[in-house]
Parts: structure tokens; sequence; C-alpha cells
């Protein structure tokens, strides 16, 4: 990619249109770091728990007490029209948000409350546990609402619902083998029954059977997102997948309000890793988004009827877990802008990892592997470059010849190129082209959670993480200063050059606090651009003679 940089940094600017190509390619290069720089610097950030509590209110509220002003506090549906829930603050009994059921699986701790909601889950697996060794908790501050969480339309129901605690048919639940197992919660509201019949199965997924003793109009939520990996470089929010396949990404920050999406496949809550969804690809679900105070979404699944039955999922976004579970699930896992590219570059990426186990040496497998099938168009451009540097002393003389005549100037420059078979933007298209290419991978290895505690060599012990000692940054700055000097220079324009050279530096500091396994991709991509450049250099340099 550096080759194509140096190429419109150093060409001559001579005709009206190739300053428009330049500054078209100039414009693609800081746009890239225009990309970077905007997502660390400005991208939501997650506010302090203290405002997360914060909820929107569409109807009329009851204020809370300050004895009740609890993290916990639910936000009830009330009255919603068709499409359009309204929400209202209620308080909670502390103590109906104590643990009253644990499930035990082979890959996850599962708690429940007293409202028969999932109110914890700790990762067992070694990849997912925190710095100090520990299980991973995906639900770390006091978000609403919680997984399963059911609110009533009837506000009066509701506000029993809130304040009655469910029986629970078991405390304790092994789900560690092969099979699955259920567990039942039961709640008596003045004699009108609910039951959540939940069926877990050893990876975690479930199934959850809701059954009334009547009609009653609810909601039930797949829960807030997790909230571990929010960070500044990748989407966190909601995604429903549509009856007709569309995939609708609402991120934090950007709920407009009460939306409604019917016979929707899928509706996810979602950080950079870890998930909590509600799916149902034969019935579809009618899936509406609120939002909060912070204008984060929430989603809610709207119930029908006596008895209604939904599949959930809460943990992390791999690929091979989802896949297991149901292939329509990768979905969950979004990539971005250039998911097209993206999502079958992350599938090529699984596939070499199944014969290379070590997660950087796939990295560097799939970028050699993205540079063999991008060689025609870097070859075409570095030609073109090299035979726009052997025309520089003839480009010279037009220039001083026709100096104080602009359109003779660029006829004659024209006809040069024409002569020698020379593009002018033979190096632009090629580089252009590979763009969505370096997005791609951008957002493959950022997203990848198969990356999460997975090492490399030596100091590099997690992958998803930056380089704690700056290593790799340096040496990918390096590798790219490297690059230019191996690369033909013809500058002339001194402002050009300066801005040029700055570039690793620039690069560099972009990346010291990006995860390693990102870095490792820019820095194996320099060097076997390097290498490319100085097998076609000595290639070019033959040609003449052979001639």
């Amino acid at each position: 990619m550096q080759s194509y940089q140096k190429y419109f940094f150093e060409r001559p600017i001579v005709l009206e249109n190739m300053n428009t190509q330049t500054r078209v390619v100039i414009a693609t290069v800081l746009s890239l770091l225009v990309f970077i720089g905007y997502d660390y610097f400005f991208m939501p950030k997650p506010k302090h728990l203290a405002d997360q509590n914060k909820t929107v209110q569409t109807a009329p509220v009851k204020e809370r007490s300050a004895e009740n002003e609890t993290a916990a506090t639910p936000v009830a549906v009330t009255q919603p029209e068709p499409t359009k829930p309204a929400v209202q603050k209620k308080s909670v009994n502390g103590l109906l948000s104590g643990v009253v059921a644990t499930v035990e699986t082979s890959n996850a701790t599962i708690e429940f409350d007293a409202l028969g909601r999932i109110s914890q889950i700790y990762l067992k697996d070694i990849q997912y546990r925190t710095e100090e060794g520990e299980e991973l908790k995906l639900f770390n501050n006091p978000r609403i609402p919680k997984p399963l969480e059911i609110r009533f339309s009837d506000p009066q129901l509701n506000e029993l619902a809130f304040n009655t605690p469910y029986a629970v048919s078991v405390s304790k639940l092994d789900v560690s083998g092969e099979k699955p197992e259920v567990i039942t919660f039961t709640q008596n509201l003045n004699g009108f029954v609910v039951e959540k019949k939940i069926t877990i199965y050893p990876d975690h997924h479930y199934d959850v059977a809701i059954t009334m003793s009547e009609p009653k109009p609810y909601f039930i939520s797949p829960g807030y997102r997790p909230d571990l990996r929010i960070d500044n470089y990748t989407v966190h929010g909601v995604m429903i997948e549509e009856a007709d396949g569309t995939l609708t990404i609402i991120d934090d920050g950007d709920a407009k309000g009460t939306e409604a999406f019917r016979k929707a496949r899928i509706a996810v809550a979602f950080d950079r890793y870890y998930a909590t969804a509600f799916y149902d690809f034969e019935n579809g679900m009618d899936v509406v988004v609120n939002k909060d105070a912070e204008e984060n979404p929430i989603l809610f699944i709207k119930g029908e009827g006596a008895s209604r039955t939904l599949h959930g999922y809460i943990g992390p976004k791999e690929y091979k877990i989802l896949q297991k579970i149901h292939p329509e699930l990768t979905k969950i896992i979004e990539f971005g802008w250039f998911t097209f590219i993206a999502a079958p570059m992350f599938k090529v990426l699984m596939w070499l990892h199944s014969s290379i186990p070590n997660w950087g040496w796939t990295i560097v497998a799939l970028t050699l592997l993205i540079r063999l099938i991008l060689y025609p168009l870097t070859y075409k451009g570095m030609v073109s470059m090299h035979r726009l540097k052997q025309l520089q002393p003839k480009i010279k003389e037009i220039q001083a010849k026709y100096k104080g005549d602009p359109q003779k100037m660029n006829m004659h420059m024209m006809e040069l190129y024409k002569k020698h078979k020379a593009n002018p933007l033979g190096g632009c298209l090629p580089m252009l082209l590979q763009i969505p290419v370096f997005f791609a991978i951008y957002r493959v290895l950022l997203n990848a959670i198969e990356l999460k505690g997975a090492p490399w060599i030596l100091w590099i012990q997690d992958l998803s993480v930056m380089d704690p000692y700056y290593v790799l940054p340096i040496l990918m700055g390096a590798s790219m200063w490297l690059h230019q000097r191996v690369t033909p220079s013809n500058f002339t324009d001194p402002m050009q050059e300066k801005i040029f050279k700055w570039l690793p530096i620039v690069f560099t500091f972009f990346f010291v606090t990006f995860p390693a396994g990102l870095v490792l991709y820019w820095l194996t991509n320099n060097i076997f651009s390097v290498a490319q450049q100085l097998m076609i250099n000595r290639m070019l340099e033959k040609q003449p003679k052979a001639e």
C-alpha cells in the first residue's frame, strides 16, 4: 500500500486531471488516518455507572423513593400501542434481585434472581478470564432490563409482578453433561399464574417457554447488552435481522425512539465480543426497540396469547459456538461497513486456523494469502510507477519548454504517455481497489473474539490487546519507513516529501494502542511489501537491458 502512496506523493503534477487525481489519492490516504483517529478520539465512550441508571420517560411516571433508589430499578412497559410501548419507572425490593438459583455448565455459571431473570453469567474458559485470573462476569453494571425480564402492559399488574417473587423448581442445577436440563420459575399474581420453563443446554444457549393462566399483553427482553468490551474501535448496541433478512443495527447513542420490527428472526444486544440474543427462525418475533436516557437501544419481544416459546443465547460471539447452535446465528458477528468482504475473509481466517493452531501465525498466513491474491494489482501499479519514473527527464523538458502554455504542455504530456504506454492512473486504481480489503481486515481482527487470550510468541500472550512493550508498533513503523527507502522516489514538491516521510511516525502513533493481532497484520504486510518491492525493482531494472 505504501508504494502507491509514494507514487502519488512523488508524481509531478502537470495536468489538471492529474491535480484532481492527486488530491483524491491524498484524501484517500488521509481518510485512513481520519478513520483511525475518529475511532480513537471521538467514538462515544460509556458513561459513568451513576449516569447509566437513568431511563427515558415516555409516559407519566412515579418518582422513585430515596430508600428504593437501587440500580435494579426496572423500566415497566405500560399501556403500549400496537407498535409503541411506553415505559414507566418503578422500584424493586432489593431482596428480589438476590440469587435464588445457580446453573452450572461446563463453560459457564448462570445465576437467576427471584424475578426469574438471569442476573449474572460467569465464563469459565481460560481465554475469557480477567487479568487476575478470575472468571469473567458478562454484566458489570446495573443496567436494566435483565435477560428474561417480563413487563406487563397493565401498570397495576406490572407493579404487582415486580414485587412478587417467583417460586423456583430447583436452586442448583448441573448441565455439565451432554444433555440439557430444565429449571422452572412460577409466579402467582393474585390467581394469575406466570410460568417460565427454561431449558438450558451445555453451551449455555437456552429455550424459554412462557405460559400464562390467561392471555395478557406483555414484553420480554433478552437483556441489556454485555458491557465488557466497550471501546472506541467497534460497534456496540443492538442488531435485528428482519423478516426479509435485512440486518438493522442501532448503535449505542443512536436510538431515535420506539421502533418496531415484525416477524424478526434475530434480536441481539452486543458489545465487541459478547452478546445476549433471542432468535426464532421459524415463526419470527415482533421486536420493539426502546431507548434509555443516553439514547442507547433496549430490546423487547412482544408476547401474545397464553403461551410462547423463544430461543436465546448469552455468551461470546465465537464463530464455532454460534455455528454449532445454528448457522444463522453467525450473523451476530458483525464487521461494519465492509461486512461483505470481512465476513468471507473471517471464514478464510478460520479455515487457516484449522491447519495452523497458533493464531499469530494464522494472521501471518492470511496476510501472505491476501498479498498473493492482490499481487496482479500491485504489480500493475508498480510497473506504471516505474515507467513514469523513466519518463521523468522528458517530463521535465516538456514542463520547462511549455511553462507559459499549459494547454500545449498538457497536449505533449498526453502524447508522451501514449507513446510509451504509461498510464497516469495506473497506480491509483489498484490502490483504490485495495482500500476495502484493508478496512475489512481491520474490522475482522478487531472483532474476532477468537484472538482473546490467544498467544503468539515470546511477550505477545494476548493478540486481542495492545503490545505491552510497544515492540510491534515500533517494528511496524520501521518496516513502513524501510518500504519508503526501497521504493523509487522522484519528489517534485518538498511539502509532499515532508508529509510522506512523517507517515511512519503518524501510523506508529495510531497503532500503539491497537490490538497486537491487528498490528501484527500490518507489520507482516509491510515486510511482504518490502520483499515484493525489491523483487519488482530488480525485474524492472533488467527490462531495459534486455531490450
